[in-house]
């Protein structure tokens, strides 16, 4: 179930932050819209490798060097 908490609850951040795993982000909220999500450095670094991974996908298709979908059944993506 997702954690939403209004970005109000940073007034006691270390309760916030004590809610934040790496499977579970905390999602914050500023006048009643999504506006934030809290995070791990771990889930950080690896949503960041995979987008870098994607582009590197998107551009090797660009340029005729291996297609999305060839990339798809050689490394399982």
């Amino acid at each position: 179930m997702l954690n939403i908490k209004p970005v109000s609850d940073l007034r006691n951040y270390n309760k916030v932050l004590e809610q934040v795993t790496t499977d579970e982000p905390v999602f914050l909220t500023k006048n009643g819209h999504g506006k934030y999500v809290v995070v791990t450095i771990e889930e950080y670094d690896r949503l960041k490798k995979s987008l870098e991974i994607v582009e590197k996908l998107k551009k090797a298709e660009e340029s005729g060097t291996i297609s999305l979908s060839e990339a798809k059944q050689r490394f399982g993506v």
